[in-house]
């Protein structure tokens, strides 16, 4: 209580107030003390609110400077605690500013892949390279915003200031994706520019927000911070599975410019994210504001830099250090070089991880790819859409780490086997090479049905057979079709539609063996059909059963038209003939659908999420536990780049190696195998330390090297500036 009485005691003088004023003035006290005792013994808050706003109005409201006293120095404080708790009203703005933050980044990443493909029109390489570049420049930028918040403009401003960045990239990729804006290379240049100011700006703000909401707590609400960030990362999985079902809905379902509307796509998450600023900004005049301190990581380059150029020019007469970080000794404490050398023992380990996420990243690449290429109906009614799969990782997420943490491990545990993290983390790599393995098997069975397109050079050609008796085809210098052509059956040599491409209904069109034009009208598309043999265009109709399908002709012999079952994947032409005087519908099936379901990638997702579970959140927890407090960041820095890299390896397979898709998904299994044998002998020679017992180890050290440096500080002039790092 004694605190809070001198900081309201502070705030003015009574002496330097009117005389009438004084005994307001010791009201106001006795009655803010009063209001503070009965906070402190949890009686109700908001009736004494409302009593101590009573007694303002009622008796000081001639005193302009004693309201400004009572609200700055009580009610102020009051409201932003949640409830009366010891939660920060702030942490609100925060925790939606991260939901809708992370809504825009997954989102936007959802659709990604297929609109590379579908909208640019690049192959399904081009497509995973530059996902994946994207995705290798997030992970690379979070040290960039890290040394600007912390050397130069702090984390708030540095939050600001990228998400403005951020904004305005999304809305360069929202305005990319409009296909009446430019050509296609305006929409590249676009899209691409807008992806890089994304990358600046989610990858700069990544280790500022966390951080800054631990920064509104106070030092002894430990118990509250700790369930702020549980709350802060169950809206960043609220966020990546909601953008991840709706995004996709709004790509395929809602049509724009006649095709998948992109601009919505990509537009929605763009006004999340103006929502995310602007939310974050609503709280700015309540932020608890660090200036920024200073960045670690700059200290641990500096004395690495240091220690390196020490060692080079060294005499031979010098005498030998058991480290080469031993060599910058002469400038750095003993204390900061003791903790480089715990973290460099666990960068060590980071090593072999990116291939782990090498893999983890491919499913919104190459598993959205292969979804495109399987049978999304849940039944008559439901379809599921190719980039919707990803949700999947996000909400088993949610379920799976309750799951490991109070079944799985005390059950191992229970069989006396000790899981250490390293073990855990081999264990999730096992898993995510398994997953891909099952990945490599659904491919086999997928591509089974796939037309591969023409080489280079050469045509394609497909033969219908509409004569009423069989054709034999001769064509010089090839004997392509050897067999007769049966009446109303075709023949091909390679299709001229490939599976995979046409990413939100199934290709259709018609041939017209009447002497008049035919229209048909399949859902919301319509069909003109030449007279004479003519071939309308090939256009995409929804996945579904038409049995009667609205037709129109002159002779009105045409009214309606039974299709039958439009499967996914497959390509249909459709012969319009006459019959017992109607015209009707013979259904011919030019590219078998789909027969795999795709079902069958949930196999690869509970594995692959089985695997992040051990790897990624044990990663971070051993981590963290392996260096001291004020290392901390340096490792999630080191973290976040194994992410980096792991991109950086899709990106260079995916385009240099030119493997069948099983292939490279067997390839992938096999590597990540590889790197978790390298990873399990490395952790064999790991020895486990306890940071806090370094802490304490050094406390003596340190508090006497800060003696010596006073002495030293008052003693002469020339050593003035060289201090001890703490």
């Amino acid at each position: 209580m004694g605190d809070k009485w001198q900081r309201i005691r502070s705030i003015t003088d009574p002496q330097m107030m009117k005389p009438k004023h004084v005994s307001s003035y010791c009201n106001v006290v006795e009655v803010v003390a009063d209001f503070l005792n009965k906070v402190d013994q949890g009686l109700m808050v908001n009736d004494l609110a409302g009593e101590l706003y009573k007694f303002v109005f009622e008796e000081i409201s001639h005193s302009a400077t004693l309201s400004i006293i009572c609200t700055t120095t009580i009610l102020v404080p009051f409201l932003r605690k949640l409830c009366g708790t010891n939660y920060p009203v702030t942490i609100s703005f925060i925790v939606v500013n991260e939901f809708c933050e992370r809504f825009s980044y997954y989102g936007m990443k959802a659709v990604l892949t297929l609109y590379f493909i579908s909208y640019l029109h690049w192959d399904k390489d081009l497509s995973t390279a530059v996902y994946h570049a994207f995705s290798s420049l997030c992970y690379f930028t979070p040290v960039l915003g890290a040394l600007i918040a912390d050397s130069w403009l702090g984390k708030f401003k540095t939050i600001i200031y990228l998400s403005i960045v951020y904004v305005i990239g999304h809305v360069v990729k929202s305005v990319g994706a409009i296909p009446t804006v430019g050509d296609t290379s305006v929409h590249i240049g676009l899209s691409m520019f807008g992806l890089i100011l994304i990358a600046f700006g989610t990858g700069g703000i990544k280790p500022c927000v966390a951080a800054f909401g631990g920064d509104q707590f106070e030092e002894e609400h430990v118990k509250e911070r700790a369930k702020f960030f549980s709350i802060f990362y169950m809206s960043i999985n609220a966020g990546s599975v909601l953008s991840t079902i709706i995004t996709p809905i709004l790509r395929g379902d809602v049509k724009c410019f006649d095709r998948d509307c992109y601009a919505l796509a990509f537009g929605v998450p763009a006004a999340l994210m103006i929502l995310a600023l602007v939310v974050f900004i609503a709280g700015s005049g309540m932020y608890k504001k660090n200036p920024p301190e200073g960045n670690i990581l700059l200290d641990v380059f500096n004395c690495i830099g240091f220690a390196i150029r020490n060692r080079w020019r060294r005499s031979k007469y010098d005498p030998q250090r058991k480290h080469w970080l031993d060599w910058a000794e002469d400038k750095y404490s003993r204390r900061l070089i003791q903790e480089i050398k715990m973290v460099l023992r666990v960068l060590v380990l980071y090593i072999p991880l990116p291939m782990f996420w090498a893999l983890f990243d491919q499913q919104g690449s190459r598993w959205t790819l292969q979804a495109t290429r399987m049978n999304m109906a849940f039944g008559d009614s439901f379809n599921v859409k190719p980039d919707q799969m990803q949700m999947l990782n996000a909400l088993m997420i949610l379920l799976f780490v309750p799951i490991f943490d109070f079944i799985i491990y005390p059950l191992i545990g229970l069989c006396r086997i000790n899981i250490t993290p390293l073990r855990k983390m081999a264990a999730g790599m096992i898993f995510a090479a398994l997953a891909f393995g099952a990945a490599a098997l659904v491919e086999v069975n997928v591509v089974k049905t796939v037309v591969e397109a023409a080489p280079q050079g050469k045509c394609l050609l497909q033969v219908f057979n509409l004569a009423e008796v069989n054709v034999s085809l001769e064509i010089p210098g090839s004997d392509l079709f050897q067999q007769p052509i049966i009446y109303l059956e075709s023949l091909c040599s390679q299709h001229m539609l490939i599976r995979g491409l046409q990413l939100t209904g199934v290709l259709n069109r018609f041939i017209n063996t009447q002497p008049e034009v035919i229209n048909v009208t399949v859902g919301e598309v319509g069909f003109h059909v030449p007279a004479g043999y003519g071939i309308s265009s090939n256009a995409a109709v929804d996945r579904k059963v038409y049995p009667r399908v609205n037709c129109s002709s002159q002779s009105k012999k045409c009214s309606s038209l039974d299709l039958g079952l439009i499967d996914f994947g497959a390509s249909y032409t459709i012969i319009l003939m006459e019959k017992s005087d109607k015209i009707v519908a013979r259904t011919m099936e030019d590219v078998k659908a789909n027969n795999v379901h795709i079902a069958w990638q949930i196999p690869q997702y509970v594995l692959m999420t089985a695997g992040e579970v051990m790897f990624s959140i044990t990663g971070l927890e051993f981590s963290y536990s392996q260096a001291p407090a004020n290392m901390k960041s340096v490792l999630q820095a080191g973290w976040l780049l194994t992410v980096a890299f792991g991109n950086v390896i899709v990106l260079i397979v995916a385009e240099g190696a030119g493997l069948d898709q099983w292939v490279e998904f067997l390839l992938f299994a096999c590597l990540l195998v590889a790197v978790c044998i390298i990873f399990s002998i490395m952790a064999v020679f790991y020895t486990y330390v306890d940071p806090e017992q370094h802490d304490k180890i050094y406390l003596e050290d340190a508090v006497k090297e800060e003696e010596d440096d006073n002495l030293k500080k008052t003693t002469t002039d020339d050593r003035i500036g060289k201090s001890t790092r703490l």
